[in-house]
């Protein structure tokens, strides 16, 4: 059985060396020509013919006949059958080989399988949360938070050097306007005591005060630039505010299990680099005044201009945000920068972006904007203007609380009750975005989204709860089991016979197993977590189908093995899984 192993990520490989031997095609070309069908009864690869037609002059019908009768006859030996299905030559696995390559390289490469050295030598950094100063880590910080930590997971899977870097809002207008409301109606005393809490509440009054007294703009605006000119008293109360509110995004990013490899908030880009970028744009006779303010012209690109200074003279966001992608390029020569933000400000990078190639920078072409769709929450989206938000505190106080109560329902006599719903409430938190296309909006639905029966995270979490609980089983019943140092390791698969697992079920695990690691590079490739998040409730569903039809701790040694070996296959892929998508794999539940 040996020889005739084939790494799982080659199947593809070996299926598109047999058809380039027939069809004098590239084998780089068919790899990308060889389809996976929806049904397995219909084949587990397939290659339409209708681009040979061309070159062998004759109809796509009659050229899939002719390549399933040559390569049927001279099939090695984990290829099962090739025929012909009008257009397409579909291909059938051997199920045993099938069986042994995809359980064999799980057991060898464990918590590593799906990963790869592909990225090695190539720099990515990602930009998200972003969440900003003075004011709450309220839901609208929550998807690019999310998101961002699961990419920056995957591209280290991957082999790529990866820096996570938290670009914090900690300057600007909103500074200005809350230093003037601070001076006006706030006190230290109120401040130390309220904390945040009290930042918001004078951020809100301004507006509010604001509306009736224009003035207040102004001098909030010449708070900005004395700040930016060095102004001792205007940086001391920032820097307060700063560390204020940086002890409540501590709180909130250990509790998600967030963390970055820098933290650099648009304050530090604010003075000399940001200045450095308005002289050389000037140099290069990119800037236009426009009512006094500085811009960069694009509407060639059909695009509003690039606002780079007020008329004040102060620096705006593309003034910062170019000045930060040039000193991060200088610093990490990266191949890739990725800006994890609503979908909302996708104008804001196309212009910048825009702004940098221009500029003349090569590695303009590795900016790459990752926008998301918002949260919404009763059909409103959110707004810290009037204080109408939803906090992430609150939000994952009440998550973890319904699902502590569902825990006590289903399993009142689990210990360490508490712990489990915190891993599974916030775990359903984020699965919750991460299983659409980032792009669409996440609708909050507390029933849907902590089910332990649907496509949900509780439920890949239970699935995972699952596969441990037979293993401890099997330990418990057979000592002589090797399971490794940590009881739930996998079993050793030396003497598992693997045509035990040939029936439709245990197959359909294997399928679901052998597509884990291209979907992982698809969810790279495409910056698409929800790819993972899919691949992962199929994996759970096909293992759940198996594991009510077919015993798995029966009497019968060899096939007690092979569908252990299985389980374990099974534990570890959704381990390995839920991990890229920062959620905890609980063992009970």
């Amino acid at each position: 059985m040996e020889k005739n192993r084939i790494k799982t990520l080659n199947f593809v490989t070996g299926l598109a060396r047999l058809l380039a031997e027939h069809t004098q095609l590239s084998e780089d070309a068919l790899m990308m020509a060889v389809e996976t069908p929806p049904d397995s009864k219909m084949g587990h690869f397939a290659f339409p013919c209708f681009e040979l037609a061309k070159t062998w002059k004759k109809a796509p019908p009659m050229i899939a006949a002719e390549l399933a009768a040559k390569i049927d006859a001279t099939k090695p030996g984990w290829l099962g059958q090739a025929i012909a299905t009008g257009p397409y030559v579909n291909f059938f696995l051997d199920r045993t080989a099938f069986a042994t390559a995809v359980l064999l390289e799980v057991l060898e490469a464990g918590a590593e399988y799906g990963a790869s050295d592909e990225g090695e030598g190539k720099s990515v950094l990602i930009d998200f949360s972003s969440p900003n100063i003075a004011k709450h880590f309220h839901i609208g910080h929550l998807g690019t938070t999310i998101i961002g930590k699961v990419l920056d997971n995957i591209y280290r899977f991957l082999g790529y050097e990866v820096t996570g870097i938290n670009h914090l809002g900690d300057w600007g207008t909103q500074f200005g306007k809350l230093i003037t409301a601070y001076l006006k109606w706030g006190s230290e005393e109120e401040i130390i005591k309220t904390e945040i809490d009290g930042l918001v509440k004078l951020y809100v009054k301004f507006h509010e005060e604001a509306d009736n007294d224009p003035s207040l703009n102004d001098q909030a605006r010449e708070w900005v630039v004395k700040m930016q000119n060095g102004d001792e008293e205007g940086l001391r109360i920032w820097k307060w505010f700063c560390e204020i509110s940086m002890n409540e995004f501590d709180r909130i990013y250990d509790r998600l299990g967030i963390t970055f490899d820098l933290f650099r908030g648009e304050s530090y880009y604010s003075g000399k680099l940001a200045d450095d970028v308005a002289e050389s744009l000037a140099a290069k006779g990119l800037l236009q005044e426009s009512g006094g303010a500085q811009i960069v012209d694009l509407e060639e690109w059909k695009m509003a201009p690039c606002m780079i200074l007020r008329k004040d003279g102060g620096t705006l966001y593309p003034t910062r945000d170019i000045a930060a992608a040039i000193d991060r390029y200088e610093t990490f020569k990266f191949d890739k920068c990725l800006y994890v933000t609503g979908n909302e400000q996708s104008l804001h990078f196309a212009q910048w972006f825009k702004v940098v190639e221009l500029m003349g920078y090569p590695w303009a072409e590795g900016l790459e904007h990752v926008p998301y769709g918002m949260y919404l929450f009763e059909g409103g989206k959110l707004s810290t203007r009037r204080g109408d938000v939803i906090k992430i505190e609150d939000l994952l106080e009440e998550t973890v609380a319904k699902t502590l109560a569902i825990i006590n329902e289903k399993n009142p006599n689990l210990s360490n009750k508490e712990h489990v719903a915190e891993q599974v409430g916030i775990g359903a938190l984020k699965f919750n975005k991460l299983y659409n296309s980032r792009i669409k909006d996440t609708v909050f639905n507390w029933d849907r989204m902590l089910n332990f029966e649907g496509e949900t995270g509780p439920y890949v979490q239970y699935t995972h709860a699952r596969a441990c609980s037979v293993i401890r089983k099997a330990l418990r019943e057979d000592s002589n089991l090797d399971f490794g140092t940590m009881g739930l390791a996998m079993i050793s698969g030396a003497t598992f016979d693997p045509s035990l697992l040939a029936d439709d079920e245990p197959f359909e695990v294997l399928r679901m197993i052998h597509d884990f690691p291209t979907k992982v590079r698809d969810s790279a490739e495409k910056y698409e977590p929800f790819i993972i998040a899919r691949q992962l409730v199929a994996v759970a569903q096909a293992y759940n189908a198996f594991y009510h039809k077919h015993q798995i701790l029966v009497d019968h040694e060899p096939t007690r093995r092979a569908r252990l070996v299985l389980t374990s296959a099974v534990r570890q892929v959704l381990k390995t899984g839920l991990s890229l998508l920062g959620i905890s794999a609980p063992v009970v539940m």
